[in-house]
C-alpha cells in the first residue's frame, strides 16, 4: 500500500481552462469534482460539453516528473494494444499526453464507469479472473517494456531498524493528549509487534533480485469493474522492476484480508493458481514471495507513520486490519504459504 515521505501538497483547483485549450475536441468545461479515492496523487471527474474525463494531477514527488509519467503513458498505450483493460491518456492537439502547467503535471484520461470490488465481493470465479488478469499484466509488461535492467537485489527490512521505529512511534503515541481508542490500539499493536519481531528476527529473508516489470500498486482502488468483468487497471505511477511474485502476494494480502485481519485462504488459493498459470510462475517462486511479503508486513508501520510522523490521518481506517494481519499471518504461516503454492 502507499507510502510517502511527506503529506500531500496544499489542494489547489486544477487549471481546467488552460488544460482544455490544449485539446481540440475536449469541449468546454462544465464541472470538475474531486474523486475521493487516492492517497498519493489527485484525481477529478471533469465534465465538459463533449463528455466526461478523468483528470489526474501528479503530486507524489517520487513519480511526478514528466519523463516518468511519459514512460507510464507509453506502457499503458502498448498494453491497451495487447487487449489489457487499461485507460491510456488522451493526447492533446500536439500529440502530448502530459501537460505541465504552473509547475505541476496533468494528464487527461477517458472516464471509465465502474466500481471497485474487494475480495469479499468476488466469487471463486472472480478470484480466478483476478489472478489471471495480474498474470497477464506481468507477461504483457515483459513484452512492452523489454528486458529489465540489471538488479542489485532488494534488501529486506533489518530488525534493528524496526525496533528503533517502534520505540519512536511508541514515544509519539504515548505523548498524545487526549488519547483516543486509536491511540490505545496503536500502542497495543506496537508492543505486540516488538515481542513478535524479537521471536522471529532470525527469519529475515535474504535479498531478492527483481524478476520483471510490475504495476507496483495493484489493489482494489486501482481496479475498476463493470459487472463481474475488470474494466480498467488504473494508477500506473509505480510501474517498475521488482520481484513479480511479490506483487501477486502483496495484492492478495490487500484484496482478501478480512476486517479481523485474516486472509480468506480459499479465495487466495483460487487466485494464486490462476496467477501461476497465467504468469508461468512456479510454487517455489510464490513460496519465496510469501516469505518476503510476510517479513515486510511484520516490519511495516506505514499507517502509523502517516498518522504520528506526518500528521496525516487518511490511512487510519486501514490500520486495524493491516496490523492484525501481521499477527495472524505469523501464526498461520504454513497455511498461507500452502494457499499460494498448492
Amino acid at each position: 500500500m502507499p507510502r510517502s515521505s511527506a503529506p500531500p501538497a496544499p489542494h489547489l483547483a486544477p487549471p481546467v481552462g488552460a488544460l482544455l485549450r490544449r485539446y481540440a475536441d475536449a469541449g468546454e468545461p462544465l464541472s470538475c469534482q474531486p474523486v475521493a479515492q487516492g492517497l498519493l496523487n489527485r484525481g477529478y471527474r471533469l465534465a465538459t460539453t463533449r463528455g466526461s474525463y478523468f483528470l489526474k494531477q501528479h503530486v507524489d514527488a517520487r513519480t511526478a516528473d514528466r519523463d516518468t509519467i511519459v514512460r507510464q503513458h507509453r506502457a499503458t498505450q502498448r498494453l491497451h494494444g495487447l487487449g489489457l483493460p487499461v485507460a491510456p491518456p488522451l493526447p492533446d492537439s500536439a500529440g502530448r499526453t502530459v501537460a505541465v502547467i504552473g509547475g505541476h503535471c496533468y494528464a487527461l484520461h477517458p472516464w471509465i464507469d465502474g466500481r471497485h470490488r474487494d475480495g469479499a465481493q468476488l466469487t471463486r470465479a472472480g478470484c480466478r479472473r483476478l489472478g489471471t488478469l495480474l498474470g497477464h499484466v506481468h507477461t504483457c509488461l515483459d513484452r512492452v517494456m523489454g528486458a529489465p535492467p540489471p538488479d542489485p537485489g532488494h534488501e529486506s527490512a533489518r530488525p534493528e531498524d524496526t525496533f528503533r521505529l517502534i520505540d519512536e512511534l511508541l514515544r509519539l503515541v504515548r505523548a498524545r493528549r487526549p488519547r483516543d481508542g486509536f491511540d490505545e490500539l496503536a500502542e497495543h499493536r506496537l508492543r505486540e509487534r516488538r515481542v513478535l519481531l524479537a521471536a522471529h528476527a532470525h527469519r529475515r529473508p535474504p535479498a531478492a533480485a527483481a524478476t520483471g516489470w510490475v504495476h507496483g500498486d495493484f489493489h482494489p482502488y486501482n481496479l475498476l469493474y463493470r459487472g463481474a468483468e475488470p474494466a480498467a487497471i488504473v494508477d500506473w505511477d509505480r510501474l517498475g522492476v521488482r520481484p513479480r511474485a511479490e506483487e501477486a502476494v502483496r495484492a492478495a494480502a490487500i484484496f482478501f484480508v478480512r476486517p479481523a485481519g485474516e486472509l480468506a485462504l480459499d479465495k487466495v488459493r483460487a487466485y494464486a493458481r490462476a496467477y501461476r498459470r497465467a504468469a508461468g510462475a512456479d510454487g517455489a517462486e510464490l513460496a519465496a514471495a510469501v516469505e518476503r511479503v510476510w517479513w515486510e508486513r511484520l516490519n511495516d508501520f506505514w499507517t502509523l507513520r502517516w498518522r504520528y510522523q506526518l500528521h496525516d490521518r487518511r490511512a487510519d481506517p486501514q490500520f486495524p486490519a493491516v496490523s492484525a494481519l501481521a499477527v495472524w499471518w505469523t501464526r498461520e504461516y504454513e497455511a498461507v504459504r500452502d494457499a499460494f503454492t498448492g
